[in-house]
C-alpha cells in the first residue's frame, strides 16, 4: 500500500528500534531520565532557545505553551485555517479559558496590518490580547512555508506591543529545508516553539516545547497537569534524538516527490492542484471528476494508494521518507487510471 495520507504514519527506522531497545532510562518527573535530558537539551540548541521540554504530541506542546502564556478570559490571535483552530477539539478554550481570535492569513501567514487591528486596546469591553500563534509549515495551506521576513514582521509587532508569540512548528524542519535556513533563523522570530519528532523527521512519538528557562519551569507543570509526566520515556527520547539529528537533512526529498506528484496530477485535465508546493504535501481538487471525494478515495485504497479528504472537493497527498519515487510514479499510474476510466464512461 503507498500510504499518501500524512507524514505522521512513518515506522521508526532500524536504527530509531535499536536506540529504544538501548536507550538509558530514568523516571522523567523526577528529571532523571538521561535520554529525555540529553533530548531536550540538544533540542533546545538547536531551536536558539535556553531550555526545551518533551511532550507527547504537537497538540500537548501547543496546549501547553497556550496555558503557560495565557489566563483564562484572554484572547489568543491564531490564524483562521491554524491546526490550534481547526483540528485541536477547542482544547484552548476548554482546557486554558481563553477565546480564540482567528485571522484568515495568505497562505497561513497572518498579514501586519491585520494583525494590528486585531489586536485589543484597552477597554473594559475587551479581553486582554496574551498571545499570538504561528504555525510553519502551514497544514491547511498546502505545506506553506511562512518565510523568515513575515514572522520577524509578526514579531516586531508583537514586541512592541508586549504580546508573546508562540510558534507551532510542527513541520518547521521541512519550512528550513524549503527555504534553505536553520530551525534557529526561523525560531529566532517567536519566543516559543514546538516541534513534532514523529512527522517528517519519523520518530514514533514525541515533540519538543522550546522557550526561556523561567517558560519552560512554569511549562513543566501544565505538563504534568496534562497527563504528560512520563516515567521511564527515553526510550521515547532516544528515537526522538536520531530524527532530531539525522532525518532532516532528507527532507528535500520529500519535496522532490511532492513536486513530481504535483506537475504530473496539474497535467491531468480533471485534476487542479490547488497550492503551491512549497514542502511535502499537494492538495488536489477532484471537483470536475464527478466523482465525491469519498468515492475517489475508495477507488485509491482499492488501486494500492491512501490519501484524505481535505475539503470538500478536496484531497491532500503528503510525501514522507518511506515513499519512494517509483511509489509516486505508481501513484501517478493509479490516480490517472481512475481519472481516464471516468471520462470513458462519460
Amino acid at each position: 500500500m503507498i500510504d499518501l495520507r500524512s507524514d505522521t504514519v512513518t515506522k521508526p527506522t532500524e536504527e530509531m528500534r535499536r536506540a529504544m531497545y538501548e536507550a538509558e532510562v530514568g523516571d522523567d518527573v523526577y528529571s532523571e531520565d538521561p535520554s529525555i535530558n540529553a533530548l531536550e537539551e540538544a533540542a533546545a540548541e538547536i531551536l536558539g532557545k535556553e531550555n526545551a521540554l518533551f511532550v507527547t504530541s504537537g497538540t500537548q506542546g501547543n496546549q501547553v505553551a497556550i496555558l503557560t502564556h495565557s489566563v483564562s478570559g484572554s484572547e489568543v490571535i491564531m490564524e483562521a485555517d491554524s491546526h490550534i483552530f481547526m483540528y485541536e477539539a477547542a482544547a484552548a478554550s476548554a482546557f486554558a479559558g481563553i477565546q480564540p481570535r482567528p485571522l484568515k492569513g495568505i497562505r497561513g501567514s497572518i498579514q501586519p496590518e491585520d494583525l494590528l487591528q486585531a489586536i485589543r486596546s484597552e477597554d473594559i469591553h475587551h479581553p486582554e490580547t496574551s498571545l499570538v500563534c504561528l504555525e510553519n509549515t502551514h497544514n491547511r495551506a498546502g505545506g506553506a512555508v511562512i518565510s523568515a521576513e513575515d514572522m520577524a514582521a509578526i514579531y516586531k509587532i508583537c514586541r512592541t506591543n508586549k504580546i508573546p508569540v508562540h510558534l507551532d512548528g510542527a513541520r518547521l524542519f521541512n519550512a528550513a529545508a524549503a527555504s534553505n535556513l536553520s530551525v534557529k533563523t526561523l525560531s529566532s522570530h517567536c519566543d516559543t516553539v514546538q516541534i513534532c519528532l514523529s512527522k517528517g523527521l519519523g520518530a514514533p512519538a514525541g515533540s519538543i516545547l522550546a522557550g526561556s528557562a523561567s517558560f519552560i519551569h512554569k511549562a513543566k507543570k501544565w505538563r504534568k497537569r496534562l497527563g504528560g509526566g512520563l516515567r521511564q520515556g527515553g526510550v521515547l527520547a532516544a528515537p526522538g534524538m536520531i530524527a532530531l539529528k539525522k532525518m532532516a537533512h532528507r527532507l528535500h526529498d520529500d519535496h522532490i516527490k511532492a513536486a513530481k506528484l504535483a506537475q504530473s496530477l496539474a497535467e491531468q485535465p480533471a485534476l487542479f492542484v490547488e497550492n503551491r508546493v512549497d514542502t511535502n504535501i499537494v492538495l488536489v481538487n477532484i471537483g470536475q471528476t464527478g466523482f465525491s471525494t469519498s468515492r475517489f478515495l475508495q477507488l485509491l485504497k482499492e488501486e494500492g494508494v491512501l490519501a484524505v479528504a481535505f475539503g470538500p472537493q478536496t484531497i491532500r497527498f503528503t510525501t514522507h521518507y518511506e515513499i519512494s519515487i517509483k511509489d509516486i510514479e505508481q501513484a501517478i499510474e493509479k490516480i490517472s487510471k481512475i481519472v481516464s476510466a471516468k471520462v470513458i464512461l462519460h
